[in-house]
Order: structure tokens, then C-alpha cells, then sequence
């Protein structure tokens, strides 16, 4: 497997048919898409699995549209695209990493440190809620 910065308009697809297949492709499009990193896992040239950061100006990180083809969930590619992800946020001086995630999946998240934060809410027939975790700082020079 290898992870790579990829495209906005390569995480479409996947964002669709895991994320909200039941909505119009560009439901999973975002607004400031042109302003995130696009990271995708490839398995043998197949990309598998995608995720968005997002750093804003006050050095928060937010990772958004996370989603890994089910055919290849439980083989750890999303655990190693999110340790990429949150490693990507921590080089680039993030203070803390937030998502809305879906309930259902709170205990994959915790295992990376991530905690609720605020009351579950719905997007639709969804439950969400709100994780977020601290980044530690890099060394100074």
C-alpha cells in the first residue's frame, strides 16, 4: 500500500459510493476542496481509500470525507491513511485535529486519540458527532 497526495477530483468516486451514494455526485464535492490536501491509499495502482485535510489560520486541522472502499475495510488501509493525515497536520504546525464523524464509528477514531466534543447531531437520518484531539508540538530547531 502507498499513500500519496492526490487530486480533489480523485477522491469523488469514493467519496460517493462510501460516503453518500444515495446523493448526487456533487454532494460530496466541497466548497474550499481547492484549498484542502487530498491524500489517497493505493493498492496495487487501485486507489482504496481517500481523506481531506483542511488547516485553517489558527492552526487547526480538520479532516474531512474519509472514506475507504468497503471492499478493503478492515485491512488497517484507513488506520495508516489517517496516521498519515494526523502526521501530515503535526509537520505542518497544527495545534489541535477535529472531524465530524459518524457515531457509529466513534470507537475507530478513539483509537487515535480523538474524543467527542459538543451533542450528536444529524446530517439527514445520520448521527454525527464531533471528535477532535490535541497535536503535540514539533521540536524547536
Amino acid at each position: 500500500m502507498t499513500i500519496q497526495p492526490i487530486a480533489a477530483a480523485q477522491t469523488y468516486a469514493l467519496r460517493h459510493a462510501v460516503l453518500w451514494p444515495e446523493q448526487p455526485l456533487d454532494y460530496v464535492k466541497l466548497p474550499d476542496d481547492g484549498a484542502g490536501q487530498h491524500f489517497g491509499a493505493f493498492e496495487d495502482g487501485q486507489l482504496v481509500a481517500v481523506i481531506s485535510l483542511f488547516i485553517s489560520q489558527d492552526g487547526v486541522a480538520r479532516f474531512r470525507k474519509f472514506a475507504t472502499d468497503a471492499a478493503w475495510q478492515g485491512r488497517g488501509i484507513g488506520s495508516a491513511l489517517l496516521r498519515h493525515t494526523i502526521a501530515a497536520a503535526v509537520a505542518q504546525g497544527a495545534s489541535a485535529i477535529w472531524c465530524d464523524a459518524r457515531q457509529n464509528t466513534l470507537p475507530f477514531y478513539e483509537r487515535f486519540g480523538l474524543q467527542p466534543e459538543g451533542e450528536v447531531f444529524y446530517k439527514g437520518p445520520i448521527a454525527y458527532v464531533r471528535l477532535r484531539r490535541a497535536l503535540p508540538e514539533l521540536p524547536s530547531k
